[in-house]
């Protein structure tokens, strides 16, 4: 083949090869501004601000109120501290929570360089390392699935058990970032699949508005307060409820999914004061007012409802006095 029959062959292959690219990218610019245009823009609508933020390192322990808070897939973190990361356990592994041991919503646990405080009424401050490598791993049981934690040690157990005010032993333990998370789906089917806690009751995130529990206390003898109900995210200017129609939210940074409302128990007849469990009050009342639909029966069963569940679909930062944004398509 002669020199010029080449050039002239080597000159429309590229030429075709330059057509296949240029109709490759068209086509793929049109897709995209496509995708652009019939995708349907997000609403942001001003809902509220987040007035309170709150962490309960200790399951059924006291809350921890702080100005700015991690968000991470598995909940809340300041510093060494993550939402329902340590738990009161039977001898045999079984959770304690306040629904048995009500005193328990009395202790607190807290991080200081690199150790536990645990503080409690009548009892002297215990302190002991975060890492304690060398204690065994104990199987535990959280509503029936298992789930590990380290074991913070004997000397705790004994405080515990003395703070407790109980007859039987008591230990605590901690979830560490190796160990195999609960999957949240398998308690409940309604969240997604990839959602994973530790000994949180089922989801990551728990919110509630100031307004929902002064509408409570409005029909109480007597005022009930926000940590009585243990959220995580306390919303102030809003109206009652208004947190249950909110599909999808964006505060700062952080975008968070409704996947259910908070099915209400016992523990919130806990005095988070006192100590004292009633067994009545305000979940009588609730009960009067918070039922579910008929259609969604099978999924609270005869449980009020009060504050909503969140799963993490962007972590990042939460403050005190952000705005909270409501999402919608």
């Amino acid at each position: 083949m002669e020199l010029k029959e080449l050039a002239v062959n080597a000159l429309a292959l590229n030429k075709k090869a330059a057509l296949l690219i240029g109709g490759a990218g068209v086509a793929v610019l049109g897709l995209s501004l496509g995708y652009k245009y019939l995708r349907k823009p997000e609403k942001v609508v001003r809902v509220g601000v987040v007035s309170q933020l709150l962490i309960h390192p200790l399951k059924s322990g006291r809350a921890l109120s702080v100005a700015l808070a991690e968000c991470l897939k598995v909940g809340l973190k300041f510093g060494e501290l993550q939402d329902r990361h340590w738990l009161v356990v039977t001898e045999d592994g079984h959770m304690v929570t306040g629904r048995q041991q009500p005193r328990l919503v009395l202790v607190s646990l807290t991080c200081e360089g690199g150790h536990v405080c645990l503080n409690g009424p009548n009892t002297e401050e215990l302190r002991f390392p975060v890492r304690q490598d060398d204690n065994p791993v104990i199987n535990c049981r959280v509503f029936g699935a298992d789930i590990q934690g380290r074991d913070c040690g004997d000397e705790v157990s004994r405080w515990l058990t003395g703070c407790l005010g109980a007859e039987r032993t008591f230990r605590l333990v901690h979830f560490e970032p190796q160990m195999r998370a609960r999957r949240s789906m398998e308690i409940e089917p309604e969240f997604p699949q990839c959602d994973q806690v530790a000994y949180s009751d089922v989801g990551p995130v728990m919110l509630l508005s100031e307004s929902s529990v002064k509408d409570l206390s409005s029909k109480l003898e007597k005022d009930v307060t926000v940590e009585r109900f243990r959220p995580n995210i306390v919303i102030s200017d809003c109206e009652a409820f208004e947190e249950d129609s909110w599909e999808e939210i964006q505060i700062g940074s952080v975008r968070l999914q409704r996947v259910m409302s908070c099915g209400r128990c016992t523990f919130t007849t806990v005095d988070p004061e006192t100590g004292i469990i009633t067994r009545k009050e305000p979940l009588e009342t609730l009960k009067s007012y918070r039922r579910c639909k008929p259609s969604e029966q099978h999924i609270y069963k005869s449980a009020p409802l009060f504050g909503q569940l969140h799963t993490v679909k962007q972590t990042g930062i939460l403050q005190v006095g952000d705005v909270v944004y409501k999402i919608s398509r």
